[in-house]
């Protein structure tokens, strides 16, 4: 009787170890930031952040960090957008 359940516990776990059988299509998760809670969501190739920082952006830390945890599952990697030269702030003591 427990046998087929003892399979699928076995088959779980193989599945858990090979997370490259998984493709996240839509996710919806609240983030528990430092200063704020946060809906992050990621459907159709494309990352989703109420922060304020991704409303300028289009990127932020939340999602980042999902993305990180999430690696092979999530199909569409994040361009991180790297500010031009007269952007960067100076080194300090300059």
């Amino acid at each position: 009787m427990y046998s087929s359940v003892i399979g699928k516990v076995q088959k779980a776990h193989q599945y858990a170890r090979e997370p490259e059988r998984i493709r996240v299509e839509r996710l919806a998760v609240a983030f528990h930031g430092d200063n704020d809670d946060h809906q992050v969501s990621y459907e159709h190739g494309k990352w989703r952040c109420t922060c304020h920082f991704f409303a300028g952006w289009g990127i932020c830390s939340h999602t980042m960090a999902l993305e990180q945890l999430l690696g092979v599952m999530v199909p569409t990697k994040q361009h991180y957008p790297v500010p031009a030269p007269e952007e960067r702030a100076a080194p300090a003591g300059t």
